[in-house]
């Protein structure tokens, strides 16, 4: 059985309530403006540019709250072209900003000023499965969603899911080191890739994806320094990743509990009496529920109770009755205020819906603070307990859901009156800060972008930071690459 994720298409729809626009960095004084002749050069190199009105969309990301001012959007369909339009913009000291599917939450892939957008979207071919080690080839531009379908036609699965899989690439799920609800299961998508093919700022192509073989000691591993760098060391064109045999047997718990500390103990007893078979264990808080349910009438929690969290387990094996009988020991195990396990695919998907819904549901209602951290699991929930208490004068809904197989908490706060200053105030950079003092990390799963540079030294030691400007200048040197992303300007 294969169970039909919830998928949403993302889009740019004008939201009905008040946005802001990040601040703007400045601009880079050894950075050229584009020019007509320019146009016209890249139109050679390129077989795609959008220009004028229909680049609009493409400067402005999924939030509503960072907007760039590009002038044109390359579209290469080839890595040759990738590297045409890089070599270009290299020589005039353009700079170019990579985009995918822009699903992203901090900025990272739109312009912060007049950056030549290269999307990646139409190198989208789908070049083979090697059934022998289950390693894909593929291009950046493959929409998640896309591919997870083509290997599932041959008994494979993507080690990745996302709630934006119908949107999302796999280059920028790559620059990203996007994590996701399989992460339990598969671990991070760095561990999945073992060979890529990126170009440098120069133009010049690195082929690390001569062998796709998961055991390759020869040297050092270039495709890590991409895996996470939000193309600020190089533009992805091709990827290798290995993938899981589908596992068609999907059963899925949903759980209510009456502490954060009871959730823990669902994580705990999953992995010890669940075993190989758990592929997912995800939490939502009433908040989080109760916007869902709002933004969904046709689906009721099968739950009547008042309980604070619900807690979503899922398995997914290769023997139907092996696995029944190690979710049978599982709900035995666990001390609950109550539970179900949804009888039909159809109820699953509405469970799914209920998780993978909030995001949407919370941004519908009005202007919403996102948060994406990783905390000790220990003091995950801390977080969006102190955040309630810091904002209970403010007429804002706090909710806290995530990923709590592994720590991964997503804090949203929503205001219906849309954007105040005051609550963005009590937030930024209290948030970081609590964060820092819990010895998480800022970004969990969308990485920095333009919006937490300013914050990278609440994770990295100046050490560290350091030894990041200088790769960047090695595999950068015009800094022409995503600018004013990740690094502090301070390190550059």
């Amino acid at each position: 059985m294969r169970l039909a994720r919830h998928i949403r298409r993302r889009t740019d729809a004008v939201r009905s309530f008040s946005a802001p626009t990040m601040p703007v960095a400045k601009r880079h004084d050894w950075l050229s403006t584009l020019e007509d002749a320019d146009v016209a050069n890249l139109n050679a190199r390129c077989s795609k540019i959008i220009e004028g009105a229909d680049a609009k969309p493409y400067n402005r990301d999924w939030m509503d709250k960072c907007e760039g001012k590009a002038r044109i959007v390359a579209q290469p369909a080839t890595t040759e072209e990738v590297s045409a339009v890089l070599a270009y913009c290299n020589e005039k000291r353009l700079a170019v900003t990579t985009q995918g599917g822009k699903t992203g939450l901090v900025g990272g892939s739109v312009p912060v000023h007049d950056e030549v957008i290269l999307s990646t979207t139409r190198l989208n071919t789908i070049e083979g499965l090697d059934k022998d080690t289950g390693v894909v080839t593929c291009g950046a531009g493959v929409v998640l969603e896309t591919l997870d379908a083509y290997l599932r036609e041959h008994d494979f699965v993507a080690p990745l899911d996302l709630g934006a899989a119908g949107t999302c690439t796999i280059g920028g799920n790559l620059a990203t080191n996007a994590g996701g609800v399989r992460f339990v299961r598969y671990g991070s998508l760095r561990g999945a890739c073992v060979g890529l093919e990126f170009v440098k700022a120069d133009g010049t192509v690195v082929d690390c994806a001569r062998t796709s073989l998961r055991k390759d000691n020869t040297g050092y591993a270039l495709p890590q320094l991409l895996i996470g760098s939000e193309g600020t060391l190089g533009v992805i064109t091709k990827c290798c990743i290995a993938c899981p045999s589908l596992s068609p047997f999907v059963n899925v718990a949903w759980l209510a509990c009456n502490s954060f500390d009871e959730v823990r103990k669902v994580l705990t007893t999953a992995r010890s009496t669940l075993g190989e078979i758990l592929s997912a264990v995800e939490f939502l808080d009433r908040g989080a529920l109760d916007a869902t349910l709002r933004a969904h009438p046709d689906i009721e929690d099968p739950l009547e109770t008042d309980a604070p969290f619900r807690v979503l387990v899922e398995t997914a094996g290769c023997d139907a009755t092996h696995d029944a009988a190690k979710l049978e020991r599982f709900l035995e195990a666990i001390d609950v205020e109550d539970g179900c396990v949804a009888p039909t695919t159809s109820a699953m998907n509405a469970l799914w819906t209920l998780r993978e819904g909030v995001s949407d549901a919370m941004t519908s209602r009005g202007f919403v603070y996102k948060y994406d951290v990783s905390l000790p699991p220990s003091t995950l929930y801390d977080l969006v307990e102190k955040t309630t208490e810091r904002l209970e004068h403010l007429d804002v809904d706090v909710a806290g859901y995530g990923h709590v197989g592994d720590a991964n908490l997503h804090l949203n706060v929503c205001d219906v009156t849309g954007y105040r200053e005051e609550v963005h105030a009590l937030l930024e950079p209290w948030v970081y800060e609590e964060v820092a003092r819990s010895r998480g990390s800022i970004s969990a799963e969308h990485g920095v972008g333009q919006c937490k540079p300013e914050y990278l030294h609440l994770n990295k030691s100046v050490e560290a930071m350091d030894l990041m400007g200088s790769l960047k200048k090695v595999m950068d040197p015009h800094l022409i690459l995503n600018p004013y992303k990740v690094l502090p300007a301070s390190v550059l």
